[in-house]
């Protein structure tokens, strides 16, 4: 590529190796949350939610579990300060959840911010000043010791309001640009900022170090936090928190790794809405935890109606192949994928395993609301006899034999192939029974008889170009009898027929399902279904059915061969 040469690495490392997170498997326990949905993610919409949207919004946080929620910088404009104020007097936060407020480190909008406060229980109030070395150099042109002051001004400030303001503050810093930031710097003005509030065990104080635009690698974020971690003043009475953004795709893993350096807390949004690339998302991280059997404590059990509620009130569309989300995660198209997922399904069910450990699917897909049918099996011209039979059996119980299913798995990936699109269950459920269940044509099964003496005799009706017969024969069994009479008295040569059945429950109803298979004298298979009421009348349908298939393609053969001969 052109111009690398004006790329640098623009983060700096702790001056000290802390690598201890390294020494950790996995998160043991879920971090504290808050939302910053009706913020960050509210200012990165491209029409930014209006007061009703945003209460509506507000609800479905609530229904998630969120007991932290950001609900805007009500300094900002007066959509956020109405906002504000409509949910402290409609009585709409519920005693167990925190709201949260940002604000400059600026004596006017430290003022409104807790004016609009008035009448709240309790709540963060979240101040930040940018500290990072462009924010310092080419917007503020300060030096280091004037950023500090802004800080401290805005922690002594933010001390003075809430003490003459009613109600239960705590406070939050942030050096907003972190990761642009000299570690050394960042421990400076944090330590400064607490020297200032002073936190004790009664009144802890949230440190919150953002990833406003994510710079490094990973694992050079976790050195980051570990060392701030470890080196903070009153260690025990703050609360580290991540607010990770995602410019680099590594917003998750930041905040991953950031957790095991030591943060409690995680700022982030619903499925990763926020500016650019966007922040953190919420879903996946938690998720995450509940893949290794980590309660994340929050109520993401119906993940489509989520989605539902996000798209309508965002107008942001959760991308397909968004982790857990999006409509094809949980999706296998691939043959080989779909028959591993199939057969690791059916061996869950016989073993009654404890744990989930299916091959492709990281979790249950219905423990978050998705469905196995139309989420986990989809058909196209890749698919498999695995899934599709799948597909058949889990949808409509029918349970074809293992040879039927790849016969039939070829012949529905030809059409999905030929019109190029992909197949839904009931459009490969018509395909099943247009093209192999209870086959009339050319021969038209109608009735049958039995006695048995020495063998089974049978006396089998049907009708074949307009015209009724009525054959009789002998054989070992009653299906036996009949496949005489159609190879001896009609002359439809077959041999080595195959022979399954089950019963299929749909609704209050059970029908006999059975399936035939006949090898013509050339190799060629070929595969009929009955179903009835009557197992022995699916049985003799599902042989016509085969035996119809079989005459039907060696007319179209001929066919095909007379107009070959005919166009030379």
């Amino acid at each position: 590529m052109k111009n690398i040469d004006k790329y640098s690495r623009g983060y700096f490392m702790p001056p000290v190796t802390s690598l201890k997170w390294t020494q950790k498997e996995y998160i043991t326990e879920a971090p504290t949350w808050c939302s910053v949905d009706l913020r960050d993610g509210n200012q990165a919409l491209i029409v930014p939610m209006s007061l009703e949207e945003k209460l509506e919004y507000f609800q479905l946080l609530l229904e998630v579990g969120f007991k932290e929620i950001e609900v805007g910088f009500p300094a900002a404009s007066e959509t956020e300060y109405a906002f504000l104020r409509t949910l402290i007097e409609q009585d709409l936060i519920p005693d167990d959840v925190t709201i949260q407020v940002l604000t400059q480190s600026r004596d006017h909008i430290i003022k409104k911010t807790f004016e609009a406060l008035e009448g709240a229980k309790k709540a963060v109030v979240h101040l930040y000043n940018s500290t990072s070395v462009a924010q310092r150099e080419q917007v503020f042109k300060k030096t280091e010791e004037q950023i500090i002051d802004i800080a401290v001004t805005g922690a002594k400030l933010l001390k003075k309001y809430a003490a003459e303001t009613e109600g239960d503050f705590q406070f939050q810093y942030s050096p907003e640009s972190f990761t642009g930031t000299e570690v050394e710097f960042a421990l400076e003005i944090c330590n400064r900022v607490l020297d200032e509030w002073q936190p004790d065990a009664e009144n802890k104080v949230i440190i919150n170090l953002p990833a406003t635009v994510s710079m490094s690698m990973p694992h050079v974020y976790a050195s980051q936090i570990e060392y701030m971690s470890e080196n903070l003043n009153y260690r025990d009475n703050v609360i580290l928190s991540l607010h990770p953004h995602n410019d680099r795709g590594t917003g998750v893993a930041d905040a991953e790794l950031g957790m095991l350096a030591g943060a409690q807390r995680v700022e982030g949004t619903l499925f990763g809405n926020g500016e650019r690339t966007g922040n953190v998302d919420i879903v996946t991280l938690a998720l995450n935890m509940f893949s290794h059997g980590v309660n994340p404590n929050l109520n993401l059990e119906n993940i489509p109606s989520i989605i539902t509620q996000y798209e309508k009130l965002t107008r942001m569309t959760v991308h397909e192949r968004h982790p857990y989300g999006g409509e094809l995660v949980f999706t296998a198209f691939s043959g080989s994928h779909q028959d591993a997922i199939a057969k690791g399904m059916k061996w869950r069910e016989e073993k009654e395993r404890q744990y989930w450990n299916v091959p492709y699917l990281l979790i249950d897909p219905m423990d978050i609301g998705r469905q196995y049918e139309g989420d986990i099996i989809r058909i196209n011209s890749q698919s498999g006899k695995g899934g599709i039979g799948y597909v058949l059996h889990q949808t409509y119980g029918l349970d074809l034999p293992v040879e039927m299913r790849e016969s039939f798995g070829y012949h529905v990936k030809n059409i999905s192939d030929r019109k190029h699109k992909e197949l839904m269950p009931n459009e490969i459920y018509d395909i099943f029974i247009n093209d192999f269940v209870n086959i009339n044509t050319p021969v038209e099964f109608i009735d049958y008889t039995f006695t048995q003496n020495a063998h089974y005799e049978t006396a089998v009706m049907f009708k074949k170009n307009e015209q009724e017969y009525k054959l009789s024969g002998t054989g070992n069994g009653r299906l036996d009898a009949i496949s005489n009479v159609l190879q001896e008295q009609l002359g439809f040569r077959y041999k080595d027929l195959m022979y399954k059945e089950h019963a299929q429950n749909i609704g209050s109803e059970s029908n006999a399902v059975s399936y035939v298979g006949i090898t013509a004298l050339d190799g060629a298979v070929y595969w009929g279904c009955g179903i009835d009421a009557d197992i022995m009348t699916s049985s003799v349908k599902a042989l016509f059915s085969a035996v119809n298939n079989m005459i039907s393609n060696k007319e179209i053969s001929v066919e095909k061969e007379t107009e070959s001969v005919s166009s030379k």
